[in-house]
């Protein structure tokens, strides 16, 4: 089919262009494109004729397919997909820990993809190595979590939107998706089950917290002082810390949840244990976690992750401090699908 046809789940059901008929017909659309999945309008056969004619001539439902499946050996996979347009993204399956054991995982969390590459620049990121090329569609954000379920017969239980871009800064699109992946009419995701990063974009921060979903939210902070994050995330340029914990505060007076800090550990760059105080100060007060990730390795850029002995002490500090914080295991980076290392990809 033509890729000059819009993809049908790029739109609510209440917009989409159908013959006059009752409403327990688009219900029906509904439910074979969201719950039974189908790949043709053809199989669609509680339809009448003519409306499978007109969604034929004005829409396709696929709008990715999968180039490439890769495993870790500790069971996190990674999907390469190519979109209508020819361009790639990468999405990342992640098991919950029992299956690191032996057992079948009792959940699984996809982190997802929303955009085409990355503007924001961040130094120790693989996604904005090649810069950034376009949004993904709502369409294409959702086809991502159905597709990983199709080809890994898995039930999502959980989504991350930590993939490849800043989810932020395509906001339209991305509420445009949650409003199908959350909906009982759709893939019927709770809200809680989902949770946005940002690199710091305080107005979408607002908004976001502005929303009726209780959707958690992630800052990638990466630094307790202006002058280590300016090095390393040209957004706090515009959006310094004092202006992006004000936002984080405004987001915990609507919410109910706390906001998880995401912070990669670069040695000799932000590990220095000033930092850790600093940031224990900093976030008094503000109902949270720390996320701490030792840096995982990406071709072509300089970083190194420190030593474990340091890293167990910047959580120790910040636990004195009375911050709740994590040192979390790595996953998936011998196949490049841990946190930074997803990256825009040319594939011939």
């Amino acid at each position: 089919m033509s890729v000059l046809k819009p993809l049908l789940i790029d739109q609510l059901p209440d917009t989409w262009d159908l013959p006059i008929g009752p409403r327990f017909r688009r219900k029906q659309l509904s439910d074979w494109v969201f719950k039974k999945r189908a790949n043709s309008f053809e199989a669609m056969t509680n339809l009448p004729e003519q409306w499978r004619k007109c969604l034929c001539e004005k829409y396709r439902i696929k709008s990715i397919e999968l180039l490439r499946k890769q495993g870790s050996k500790d069971t996190t996979r990674k999907y390469l997909w190519k979109l209508a347009e020819g361009d790639y993204v990468e999405s990342v399956l992640i098991p919950a820990s029992p299956a690191l054991y032996g057992d079948k995982a009792d959940r699984f969390t996809l982190c997802v993809s929303s955009q085409v590459g990355c503007a924001y620049g961040c130094k120790f990121c693989a996604s904005g190595l090649e810069g950034w090329k376009r949004n993904l569609s709502a369409g294409e954000i959702v086809s991502q979590i159905m597709e990983t379920e199709k080809e890994s017969a898995e039930r999502i239980s959980n989504l991350v939107f930590m993939g490849m871009g800043e989810p932020m800064a395509n906001f339209e699109n991305l509420m445009l998706a949650i409003d199908m992946i959350n909906s009982d009419w759709g893939l019927n995701i709770g809200a809680r089950k989902i949770t946005i990063s940002t690199s710091g974009l305080v107005p979408k921060i607002r908004a976001l917290a502005d929303q009726e979903r209780q959707i958690r939210l992630a800052i990638s902070l990466h630094g307790a002082s202006d002058n280590v994050r300016d090095s390393i995330m040209p957004i706090n340029r515009k959006y310094p810390i004092s202006k992006l914990l004000e936002a984080c505060s405004y987001f915990c007076s609507k919410k109910k949840q706390m906001i998880t800090f995401e912070y990669i550990l670069i040695k000799g760059i932000n590990d220095h244990f000033d930092q850790a105080a600093l940031l224990a100060k900093k976030l008094k007060g503000i109902r949270s976690k720390i996320n701490l990730i030792p840096y995982n390795k990406v071709a072509g850029l300089p970083w190194e992750r420190p030593e474990k002995s340091h890293s167990q002490e910047f959580a120790h500090i910040l636990a004195r401090g009375g911050i709740k914080a994590t040192l979390r295991l790595e996953k998936g980076h011998d196949i490049d699908a841990a946190c930074g290392q997803l990256r825009l990809k040319e594939i011939s």
